[in-house]
């Protein structure tokens, strides 16, 4: 069980930070009263971000950085420690999703290795640099913003969804390695969210929650440190596929074919040149 606590004077560091569920999320602990460092590629995005807290009265810091660039990574860890002396919480939002079947996949390794370098290495790396220092003040929070696809395995996902489990599982070992250093790891296990990494997809239109909505399960997760945050469908999908786990292969596999690659992903089935 989670112990409620609150976010004033805390400091966040909120990753993906320019759009969606990472901007929800930053502009809602900030309202807290938490100070929040906030990360993400796109610069003039960020500092826009950064600007509507601080005119709401919020404290916000904009670190541009590219998550798939290690060293810059590095560099990042750098700046934080030596500017704030450690960081409480870490929400691993930044992510990237590919919806592609696997017919449209063979050519395609490089979806595999764009998955990991956004969703596993940049975040792995990331919350490395900073536990050192969570460890030390033995206080500490990671929350990563995974997929209910973890727990269904869901068709056409094959490298988003393998990409967030290895982040998943490579939480759960960690919390168990810091438990007595105070420092705890939730994994965010969402459904669909309405976000710009879900628009090209034509099947989810009009569909998910808000990144509002999202934002508002985040900020009570970091409120209460959950192990995990799941989804009732997931759960469901979970234990049908270990109590039943052809059934649950049959039903995936006829719900696959009612819902085709969209044209986006039909549009890029070859590698770029």
């Amino acid at each position: 069980m989670g112990d409620h606590m609150t976010l004033a004077g805390r400091r966040v560091l909120v990753t993906g930070a320019s759009s969606g569920i990472g901007e929800a999320t930053a502009k809602a602990v900030a309202a807290r009263g938490a100070r929040v460092l906030l990360v993400a590629r796109r610069a003039e995005e960020l500092e826009r971000v950064r600007d509507a807290i601080e005119a709401a009265g919020g404290r916000a810091t904009a670190y541009p950085c590219d998550l798939t660039d290690l060293d810059a990574v590095d560099a990042l860890v750098a700046r934080v420690l030596d500017e704030h002396g450690a960081v409480d919480h870490l929400v691993n939002n930044a992510g990237r999703s590919i919806r592609r079947s696997l017919a449209l996949s063979y050519d395609r390794f490089h979806d595999v290795e764009r998955s990991m370098a956004v969703n596993f290495f940049g975040p792995v790396r990331l919350t490395l640099g900073l536990l050192p220092a969570m460890r030390a003040q033995r206080f500490g929070h990671v929350v990563n913003i995974v997929t209910w696809g973890v727990q269904l395995k869901a068709p056409k996902f094959s490298a988003y969804i393998a990409s967030k489990t290895a982040l998943d599982a490579w939480s759960r070992v960690a919390a168990r390695e810091c438990y007595g250093d105070n420092v705890r790891f939730t994994n965010m296990r969402f459904s669909l969210v309405r976000t710009a990494m879900t628009a090209p997809t034509e099947a989810y239109a009009g569909r998910g929650a808000t990144p509002e909505q999202a934002a508002a399960r985040v900020v009570r997760a970091l409120e209460r440190r959950p192990v995990h945050v799941n989804t009732v469908a997931g759960t469901v999908g979970e234990l049908l596929g270990l109590v039943a786990p052809r059934l649950s292969d049959w039903l995936f596999h006829r719900f696959d074919r009612r819902f085709p690659d969209s044209s986006a992903a039909t549009r890029a089935s070859t590698p770029p040149r």
